[in-house]
């Protein structure tokens, strides 16, 4: 027998449920995991600015600069944290009372429930999801590299020893002390398969074996990197669960690496194009600005190797003469720079917005905080363009009586 069904119900509409959420602690961890602290420079305020860890958070926005406008839109938004790039607190404060601009801003994201995390220079030098990588994939940039690296992590090779039958468990072990991460690939291990042989002595209490007697035990020979700083909590997980009364093992040291991590990035274009061209794809891939992308060399170079540093990145000028770039797009070059530049064998310059060079991360690093995250909870990008300057008046080839507005 069916139901009647009341006009009432029959319009009424499902109300979606909101996001599960994570707490806070979680998702500060996602984020270092990517923007590791360790890579910002000492001078940097960066990571949790206020926030509960233990609290819920169910929706988190990206933005590069924590204005006042930008707080506003979290606050509308409802949003739970807010991520930037630029620190509100970069320079030493002794307190935050509400009469301070700054202040007045943490006050308020505090009574809102709004916590407040930045990932700067660490963002800057992140491997293939930071400002740089993102900066360069906008560009249509590809086989990049860092233009200034940081060295991989220090690391050892350690090489065990153990009885065939217990190989998987071990691995797994180590595995969870930290030993076996290459890259994005964990649990690596190498593994040859030989015979050990020992004699146990009178005062040994052997797993397998005779005192005085010769044994031969079919063994397997693991091999797997540790972070050098893994190296004490790896050898505990292998004295814990090794069958041996005295486990053999070494550790080697393993030479310095460069890695992905660093400054800038220069790679090529697919095809070569000329600087007049290269510079309109830069105008048209990146937030539009009344600076607009203002370049230095002659419009009918031929670009093919480009070098890019989100942010201020004159002193990276060197380095990118030496890759052998073509051109060099960055933010804040001064006119002593630049004119100098011109004067010497090297890349033709161009120079964007700060903010608008540093954009390109955001949608990068929301998309990846939502994967991270297992999409349970939502991310967003803030709609505000905070490049502080708000119109141009002339220029060349532009109505000098006519203004050219940020939007």
């Amino acid at each position: 027998m069916a139901l009647p069904v009341s006009d009432e119900t029959a319009t009424a509409q499902v109300r979606e449920l909101p996001l599960p959420g994570v707490a806070l602690g979680e998702v500060i961890a996602a984020l270092e995991s990517r923007y590791d602290p360790a890579l910002a420079e000492d001078w940097d305020a960066v990571g949790l600015v206020c926030g509960d860890p233990e609290e819920p958070v169910r929706s988190v926005m990206f933005a590069v600069d924590p204005t006042t406008e930008v707080v506003d839109e979290a606050i509308a938004a409802g949003v739970d944290l807010l991520v930037t790039h630029h620190p509100l607190l970069l320079t030493p404060v002794h307190g935050v009372p509400a009469s301070d601009p700054k202040g007045r801003l943490v006050h308020r994201m505090v009574r809102a429930g709004v916590a407040h995390f930045v990932a700067h220079t660490n963002a800057d030098r992140a491997a293939d999801h930071g400002v740089n990588d993102a900066l360069a994939a906008a560009l249509g940039l590809v086989d990049t590299r860092p233009l200034e690296s940081v060295p991989a992590p220090d690391t050892d090779t350690l090489v065990v020893f153990v009885p065939v039958g217990v190989t998987d468990e071990l691995v797994d072990a180590l595995s969870d002390a930290g030993a076996g991460v290459i890259g994005d690939y964990t649990r690596c291990v190498w593994q040859t398969t030989g015979t050990g042989t020992f004699i146990p002595g009178e005062d040994a209490h052997p797993t397998i074996g005779r005192e005085g007697h010769v044994e031969r035990v079919p063994e397997v020979r693991l091999e797997m990197v540790v972070p050098r700083d893994r190296r004490a909590a790896v050898l505990r997980a292998l004295r814990d669960l090794h069958p041996y009364e005295d486990p053999g093992y070494t550790f080697f040291e393993n030479s310095v690496t460069p890695s992905r991590a660093g400054l800038g990035r220069v790679g090529e274009l697919p095809l070569p194009v000329t600087l007049r061209e290269f510079a309109e794809r830069a105008a048209t891939a990146l937030p539009t600005t009344p600076g607009g992308v203002r370049v230095a060399g002659d419009p009918e170079r031929l670009v093919r190797t480009v070098a890019v540093c989100g942010g201020s990145g004159s002193s990276l000028l060197g380095e990118a003469t030496s890759a052998g770039a073509d051109v060099f797009l960055t933010s804040d070059l001064k006119h002593h720079t630049v004119s100098e530049a011109m004067e010497a064998p090297g890349p033709a310059l161009c120079d964007v917005a700060h903010f608008a060079s540093e954009h390109p991360w955001l949608s990068c690093a929301a998309d990846l905080l939502r994967r991270d995250l297992g999409a349970r909870v939502e991310v967003t990008v803030s709609a505000r363009r905070t490049d502080p300057w708000t119109w141009q008046a002339g220029g060349a080839g532009a109505d000098p009586t006519r203004l050219h507005p940020a939007d």
